[in-house]
C-alpha cells in the first residue's frame, strides 16, 4: 500500500488518499455503518496502516535459497516486536499485528481521558522487562490532541525504551495532535491512515468518525 512522508511534519507518514483507501474510509466514517460494517472497515484500514508501521522499522539483510536452488537477498527485521496498546481502542488493532508478526510480544497501558478537562490520566501498564531490545509499535486509533499518546511514549521512555525505537500506528489523526507529538517526541515516527481537518470545542476530530472504541466493541448503543 502506497504511504506518503508529510512534507511539514517530521516523521509522519500518511496512507495515500486512494479510491480505495477513500472508499474504506467512507464506510469507516459514516453514522449509518452499523456495528459490524464498522469492525470490517476499521480492520481493513489498520492491516493497511500496520503494514506501513512495520515498514518503517529496521531490517537487515538475510539470504535464503529458493526451492530452485536459487539465492534471493531478502530483508528480516532487526529486533524483536512488541506492540502495545493504549486500551481500550488500540486494542482492536492487535489482532491485525498479529496476523503480520505472529510472534510479536503484546504490552498494554490504560490511560483515560477526562471528558470534562481532555487531560489524560494514566492508570495502568503491563510492559516486557527488556524494552530496550524491542522495536515497539504504539497502537492507538485516533490521534486528537495528543495527551494519551503522549503520556504512552513518556512510559515506555521510563521503562526504558529508545525514542527512535518507537513507532505509533494510528488510523486518524489532526494536525493539533501531530504538532504536539512531533515537537515533544521528534525521533517517534508516526503513520496514519488520514490527517483530518482539526479538533472541534470539545477537542474532537473533525470530520472525524465517533468514538472509535465504542463503535468497534459495540458499546454505543
Amino acid at each position: 500500500m502506497a504511504a506518503q512522508t508529510n512534507t511539514a511534519l517530521q516523521n509522519v507518514v500518511e496512507l495515500t488518499q486512494t479510491p480505495f483507501v477513500k472508499q474504506i474510509f467512507t464506510q469507516l466514517r459514516s453514522q449509518k455503518s452499523d456495528g459490524p460494517a464498522f469492525v470490517q472497515s476499521a480492520n481493513s484500514i489498520a492491516r493497511l496502516v500496520l503494514a506501513e508501521a512495520i515498514n518503517q522499522l529496521p531490517y537487515e539483510d538475510d539470504e535464503v535459497i529458493t526451492p530452485t536452488d536459487e539465492t534471493y537477498a531478502g530483508k528480516k527485521l532487526q529486533r524483536k516486536v512488541c506492540g502495545v496498546s493504549i486500551m481500550r481502542a488500540g486494542e482492536s488493532m492487535e489482532s491485525i499485528l498479529r496476523e503480520w508478526l505472529p510472534t510479536a510480544t503484546i504490552g498494554k497501558i490504560l490511560i483515560q481521558r477526562d471528558e470534562a478537562t481532555a487531560m489524560p490520566e494514566y492508570i495502568y501498564k503491563k510492559l516486557p522487562d527488556n524494552l530496550s531490545q524491542f522495536s515497539i509499535l504504539l497502537l492507538d486509533p485516533m490521534l486528537a490532541t495528543g495527551g494519551s499518546a503522549g503520556m504512552a511514549i513518556q512510559k515506555l521512555l521510563d521503562e526504558g525504551a529508545a525514542e527512535s525505537n518507537i513507532v505509533f500506528a494510528n488510523i486518524v489523526a489532526c494536525p493539533e495532535g501531530l504538532e504536539m507529538m512531533t515537537a515533544k517526541y521528534p525521533q517517534v515516527k508516526i503513520v496514519t491512515g488520514a490527517i483530518d481537518r482539526c479538533l472541534n470545542a470539545n477537542k474532537y476530530i473533525l470530520p472525524g468518525l465517533g468514538d472509535y472504541g465504542c463503535r468497534f466493541f459495540f458499546t454505543d448503543v
